[in-house]
């Protein structure tokens, strides 16, 4: 942890948490913002983190952070292109 922020080793650096939601986690976050989860933000299929997971296209990530300020919670939609 750093900072209180769980981080995942990657050949890259250090990242922080990354969870595949299921579709019903998926459905609520979209509910819970009014968004269809097409407008969702885009990660590539092919971005290091998604492959990590396992994440596929279509599949909506959380992505957990957490600062001075609080925890905070970023969703992405995993796409072919951005």
């Amino acid at each position: 942890m750093l900072n209180g922020e769980p981080l995942v080793a990657s050949p890259l650096r250090l990242v922080v948490k990354h969870s595949v939601l299921s579709v019903s986690e998926a459905q609520k976050v979209s509910k819970k913002f009014k968004t269809p989860l097409e407008k969702f933000p885009k990660m590539l299929e092919t971005d290091p983190q998604a492959i990590k997971i396992g994440a596929k296209i279509g599949q909506l990530v959380e992505i957990s952070r957490r600062d001075p300020t609080g925890d905070y919670l970023y969703y992405r939609l995993v796409s072919k292109t951005a």
